[in-house]
């Protein structure tokens, strides 16, 4: 890949960190401040809990993507970035143009995917 499509793929990459970063702090912030408000009923009980915890499992998302992205940024810095981290073929620029983060061309993460759902198939 030319330095100037990397580059490209730099700044859509840091954006992307920058707002993935605030999120995971949005996020967050909202679910430690959802606090006992004085509510006494077991159902409004319940109901905050299940918003604390999707609020927890936002942040833990955004953070798993903050992860994916410094990793792409870390690839670009070794010389890797764009090139297939199973087969070392080059990603298709339309697949980081959708997925800037990434690691597998389409060939590899389909037959990825492909055997993780094998081993999701119950036997008896």
């Amino acid at each position: 890949m030319d330095e100037k499509r990397l580059d490209y793929f730099r700044k859509i990459l840091l954006e992307e960190l920058r707002r993935r970063t605030e999120n995971v702090r949005t996020d967050q912030a909202a679910a430690l401040e959802a606090n006992d408000d004085g509510v006494k009923d077991s159902v409004d009980m319940s109901l905050q809990d299940v918003n604390r915890e999707i609020a927890f499992r936002l942040g833990e998302r955004e953070s798993q993507m903050v992860a994916d992205i410094d990793q792409a940024l870390l690839r670009m810095d070794e010389g890797t970035y764009g090139q297939c981290a199973r087969c070392g073929k080059p990603i298709d620029e339309r697949r980081l143009e959708a997925l800037p983060t990434a690691r597998y061309d389409a060939a590899c993460q389909a037959e990825i995917e492909a055997n993780q759902g094998l081993d999701d198939i119950p036997t008896l």
